[in-house]
């Protein structure tokens, strides 16, 4: 009879524990930039427009590189795609920060297309490290790690800069970390068995064109693209200098208003989950969040001393975190057999929102941030796009097919 802790003795175990090193990591690699816009300025000698673009470029390679991962993953087994996955992280870190802005834009790409790898990888290693009993929690702590992630990289990013440190420093650290941890997932991952290699790979192509073939999957990508939409775009590139400018706050207070957006994440992703298993529902919960994080915006727009920023933006953090509830939807509209593709498939969605709409918002906005006269005003106007797109998100939704009513085994998680 196997006891309650009999998952750390599985070989698999130790691997699951670097993968999730590596998607934490990855999350702080994500939202770094956000804390150094005018380092990068000076360091590229650019406007804080092409440092948005040089940022935003991850997204670009991430979201392209999520429909690859599971291909690599289920023809490989997670010892090969983990570790250079992780290696072209550290590579594209070592490459950014520095002097060159067609270096650091490469750079960048990388980062995104090695950091593509890690969640898909981490849900992958935890289903052979953990009994269906387990595996939920397992997948609940990833996630949650991630965003801890995110909010650990801005806040000792921050620090290490206003230290005196360069830009530069903290990019060959992150890349070093990086190097070391490939290293050690390379020697602590199990090879898997071939058999189920090839299997899995016939079916690869054909898992794609139904998921795409299926208007719900699109639906599914939109609302959750656009519920993203303000922490990636907002809260982990624009958001710091816009609080310093608009709010007058200092670097490290905006740093820290920021960095709770991804802890309100680590706390909305499984509250909300529940909430939407609870009671069976999944369109509900995802317009709940969706509000939670409109009356958020708002109030930081126009009713900016009712509520201190910092709470705001923890409960917008938390309603955003609906938007990890279409990653289960999608798997819930699609055929049992191409579930493990649909992350895949919801990431390039996704992501490929945060693709699109990133440009038009440092054009549109961060791009007149130095020269407004009015920041405040520049502020309100700039939430309200976010508003007009979690608008957008609740209308989509309303064409979604409820799902929450599927048997349990149906509901996998994301």
């Amino acid at each position: 009879m196997k006891t309650e802790t009999s998952f750390i003795k599985n070989p698999f175990f130790i691997s699951w524990v670097l993968a999730l090193i590596f998607y934490a990591l990855e999350y702080a690699v994500r939202s770094s930039p956000s804390v150094m816009i005018s380092h990068l300025e000076n360091s590229y000698s650019v406007n804080s427009t092409e440092v948005s673009s040089l940022a935003s470029a991850y997204y670009i390679s991430y979201s392209i590189t999520s429909l690859a991962a599971g291909l690599f993953l289920d023809r490989l087994g997670a010892r090969k795609p983990v570790f250079f996955g992780i290696l072209v992280l550290a590579t594209g870190c070592l490459l950014f920060g520095g002097s060159n802005y067609i270096v650091g834009y490469t750079g960048r790409l990388l980062q995104g297309m090695g950091s593509a790898m890690a969640f898909p990888a981490a849900v992958y290693i935890a289903v052979k490290a953990f009994s269906g009993k387990n595996l939920a929690t397992a997948i609940g702590i990833t996630q949650t790690l991630g965003m801890l992630g995110g909010s650990a990289g801005q806040k000792l990013s921050n620090t290490y800069l206003t230290n005196g440190n360069s830009v530069h420093s903290i990019w060959i650290i992150f890349g070093i970390s990086s190097l070391i941890l490939a290293l050690l997932a390379f020697l602590f991952t199990p090879k898997s068995e071939p058999g189920e290699k090839i299997e899995k790979q016939k079916n690869f192509l054909d898992n794609y064109k139904i998921i795409f073939g299926n208007p719900q999957s699109y639906l599914s990508g939109l609302v959750s693209g656009f519920l993203f939409a303000p922490t990636t775009i907002f809260a982990m590139i624009w958001g710091v200098d816009f609080l310093q400018k608009s709010r007058g706050l200092s670097q490290e207070s905006a740093t820290v208003a920021c960095a709770l957006v991804p802890i309100g994440w680590a706390i909305g992703c499984p509250l909300l989950g529940w909430i939407a298993d609870k009671i069976k529902r999944r369109i509900p919960v995802i317009v709940g969040g969706a509000l939670i994080m409109i009356l958020s915006l708002l109030q930081i727009a126009y009713l900016p001393s009712l509520i201190p920023v910092n709470i705001s933006l923890l409960l917008m953090g938390i309603g955003s975190g609906a938007a990890m509830i279409p990653y289960s939807i999608i798997k819930e509209v699609n055929p049992d057999k191409v579930k493990g593709s649909a992350t895949g498939a919801i990431n390039f969605l996704t992501f490929g929102v945060t693709t699109l709409l990133a440009p038009l918002f440092s054009s549109l906005y961060g791009s007149k941030l130095t020269a407004s006269l009015d920041s405040n005003s520049l502020l309100q106007h700039s939430l309200l796009f976010f508003v007009i797109g979690i608008t957008c998100a609740i209308i989509i939704t309303i064409f979604l097919r409820e799902t929450g009513n599927l048997k349990p085994e149906d509901t996998s998680s994301n």
